[in-house]
């Protein structure tokens, strides 16, 4: 590897951990590009090219991971949830999470209850894959299915 593509990487890793860091407030591509030192759409191109989806999607994915631990773990409605994480509108959140977990955030509250394990293991089984060769996650199985699996 080159060093001008060890320096790159070095960049969106710095670019992504920003985001990680800062979900819930509003961020925007040339804001998240800024941090790598690079232009909106180099550094959109380079993002996709390294992590295999755009800067907005992994936002949006980080997001929805976020809301489905505030979901299971607190009390909090769905629309306290959706600001929480830095969603502006409950019809995007509930849209983009559907989209992703495969069913409505209510629904999801319903099916998936507190989880009794370490974080550790609790944020491995629960991240979102986005690559579906990968196989099902607990949170793309439907929790019927899920209790299935786990007898």
């Amino acid at each position: 590897m080159s060093r001008e593509t060890e320096e790159l990487h070095r960049r969106l890793l710095r670019a992504r951990d920003t985001i990680d860091r800062a979900y819930a407030r509003p961020l925007d591509v040339r804001a998240i590009a800024a941090v790598a030192h690079l232009s909106p759409a180099h550094f959109s191109r380079c993002f996709r090219a390294v992590f295999g989806e755009t800067p907005h999607r992994y936002l949006q994915r980080r997001r929805v991971e976020r809301s489905m631990f505030l979901l299971r773990e607190t009390g909090r409605s769905v629309t306290e949830v959706c600001f929480d994480v830095g969603f502006a509108s409950l019809g995007t959140f509930s849209r983009t999470f559907r989209a992703i977990v495969g069913e409505t955030p209510s629904g999801y509250r319903r099916g998936n209850g507190p989880v009794v394990v370490p974080g550790c293991v609790q944020m491995a089984q629960f991240r979102i894959s986005r690559c579906p060769a990968a196989g099902p996650s607990l949170a793309t199985v439907p929790a019927s299915a899920a209790k299935e699996n786990a007898k």
